[in-house]
């Protein structure tokens, strides 16, 4: 049988600008690491922006981009590829962090702390000086031309103990923290996103503060930008402001009957 390599499509070209609003020196910072080569671990809530501004820095760097969401059952082999039989030869397909490396792209793994254990022994050389992708199963060793970045995320205030990012892996990354932009910022970024008006927006962001207060007392976490940003979508399409967010914001986190009264009974005091 013949072998044949294919390289998988999953690399994004960026042509058009993501908007997104800078709230500190995390451009600067990130053109900086990018330049030296080393790699970026953002740590923030969920959707706060984190993976905004890695599609903005992509574009702006004019890198390809692969994105990966990482989950329970993302493995070593899913990143970096394997044998597959197709039409009667043996085919290499590349997995997302090997079509990356190869490419000069940007790889940014979501989430990182969800895949499983075997996923952060093939990154580990891709974050430090050695820069390269070591594929077993081929005898081959990729190395990373000067293009290539590798970026992780994760929330530390929502994950597990036994899914807290190990030492051996985050002393290999610069470190961003993001959180959750001021109420002014926030309003402009959901009414620029959504079209909403101004008034709308700070009231959307003044229940998602509410929201936030409860953290740790009845809410795993509370409302996200991006779920204000769902709720005034809907809202500009003609749903009641309290309709919209109860389904796009009160549901989305939390299944608890109490807590979702509290919630609605919050949304309902603001519209």
């Amino acid at each position: 049988m013949q072998d044949v390599e294919l390289i998988s499509p999953q690399l994004a070209i960026l042509d058009e600008e993501p908007y997104y609003h800078a709230v500190g020196d995390e451009v600067p910072l990130f053109e900086s690491a990018w330049r030296n080569r080393l790699p970026v671990l953002l740590k923030g809530p969920t959707g706060c922006g984190k993976t905004r501004f890695v599609e903005y820095m992509a574009w702006k760097l004019k890198r390809p981009l692969v994105t990966v969401a990482c989950h329970d059952d993302l493995t070593a082999a899913d990143l970096v590829g394997r044998y597959l039989i197709v039409g009667g030869q043996t085919v290499w397909m590349d997995g997302p962090l090997a079509a990356a490396v190869r490419a000069g792209a940007i790889c940014y793994l979501d989430e990182v702390v969800e895949a499983r254990k075997d996923t952060m022994v093939v990154i580990h050389p891709l974050a430090d000086s050695r820069r390269v992708l070591p594929i077993e199963k081929r005898g081959e060793l990729v190395h990373a031309p000067a293009g290539f970045m590798l970026v992780i995320s994760y929330n530390p205030g929502y994950q597990s103990v036994l899914k807290e990012l190990k030492q051996s892996t985050r002393q290999r990354f610069v470190a961003f923290e993001f959180d959750y932009p001021d109420a002014e910022l926030e309003a402009a970024i959901v009414s620029r996103e959504t079209g909403i008006g101004a008034d709308v927006a700070a009231k959307l962001v003044k229940f998602a503060a509410m929201t936030r207060n409860l953290k740790g007392s009845g809410l795993d976490e509370g409302a996200s930008t991006r779920l204000l940003v769902h709720a005034g979508k809907l809202i500009v399409d003609g749903v009641p402001p309290v309709a919209a967010c109860r389904a796009a914001i009160a549901q989305a986190v939390t299944d608890e009957p109490e807590m979702l009264a509290a919630v609605h009974e919050m949304s309902s005091s603001i519209f």
